[in-house]
């Protein structure tokens, strides 16, 4: 089997708050450390109560200061947000602190809606058009190559591990032109994950940092003693996801039982279709899905997303997918 990471929104619970979320990441992050886990990563999203890692480098901190050798990464950091000088700073920040244990997953799209621009007075849309230039002026600020007129203190030189994120195909044909890693979120975008891998394998160009296509898949997991106990933890994934798509998002929300029973048909077939991407049972079920998810996409690392309203459970979660696959 191939390699596992992990990937964390450090999510709110009702009833719990930022602190609490903050706390329990690092914990999880110590948690796939111990269980053999190759990377944890946090993904960027902004204005969403139930979701505190907004501030990736801050958060990347924090995770970092909590375990000793899991690589740990932005999956990723919107980069339209951002200014590239100020993402090698800060990158490097985290190089320097944590030496060659950071990843710098790079997406486009803003992780918010349109109101987020008017609160960075940013005209995202068009952030977003300079998107390929902003990669690769980020890169030759850590890198040096080609050599800038300004260099970035902490960034230059930094060991840090880039990846090129995507949803669609345009990140698939961006990061073949640019020889990099490539990490496709399937666990919430499924629909072009076949036609991505094959266009980002077809079209890579080999470059100095990256010899060979290299690619990660992301999918929803969570794992319990048996089907039953797993399907019931991710009746709060399920109503997070109803609830974002329902344009009313919030906290994460305990488990209801036959919660899926409940939805009118439309909605019910918006989630299965969105949640396709997903292992979720007991460890045989969870290993046989990891399974045929490996063997359809040929993916080299897998990344586990999902959440559970009880923290212990996530990290449980882990546990036992990592031995499923042992």
């Amino acid at each position: 089997m191939v390699s596992l990471s992990v990937l964390d929104l450090v999510t709110v619970r009702e009833g719990g708050s930022v602190g609490d979320a903050l706390h329990d990441a690092a914990a999880l992050a110590q948690t796939a450390e111990a269980a053999g886990y190759k990377r944890f990563w946090v993904a960027e999203h902004h204005a969403m109560e139930g979701v505190a890692g907004g501030a990736v480098s801050v958060v990347l901190a924090h995770i970092g200061q909590a375990t000793r050798t899991i690589r740990i990464g932005s999956g990723g950091i919107m980069l339209p947000n951002h200014n590239p000088f100020v993402i090698a700073e800060q990158f490097g920040t985290l190089d320097a602190l944590f030496p060659g244990r950071i990843d710098l997953g790079l997406g486009r799209a803003p992780g918010a809606d349109a109101r987020f621009g008017q609160a960075l007075r940013k005209d995202l849309s068009r952030a977003a058009e300079y998107f390929p230039q902003d990669v690769m002026e980020l890169r030759a600020l850590l890198t040096g190559e080609p050599e800038l007129p300004i260099r970035a203190t902490p960034g230059y030189g930094a060991q840090v591990e880039m990846w090129m994120l995507g949803s669609s195909l345009f990140g698939a044909q961006l990061a073949a032109m640019l020889g990099m890693p490539y990490a496709f979120a399937s666990h919430f975008a499924p629909d072009h994950l076949d036609q991505a891998l094959d266009m980002y394998r077809k079209q890579f160009r080999p470059s100095q940092w990256l010899d060979r296509p290299h690619v990660m898949a992301a999918i929803n997991v969570i794992a319990a003693e048996d089907d039953e106990e797993a399907a019931l933890l991710g009746t709060s994934m399920d109503q997070s996801f109803v609830a974002l798509r329902s344009g009313t998002p919030g906290r994460l929300r305990p488990p209801v039982p036959g919660y899926r029973q409940t939805l009118p048909p439309s909605q019910l077939a918006m989630l299965e279709h969105m949640r396709q991407v997903s292992a979720i049972g007991g460890p045989e079920k969870v290993r046989a899905d990891l399974a045929r998810f490996v063997e359809r996409t040929g993916a080299d690392e897998l990344i586990v997303s999902g959440a559970t309203y009880d923290p212990a459970m996530r990290r449980r979660s882990l546990e036992l997918t990592a031995k499923a696959v042992a």
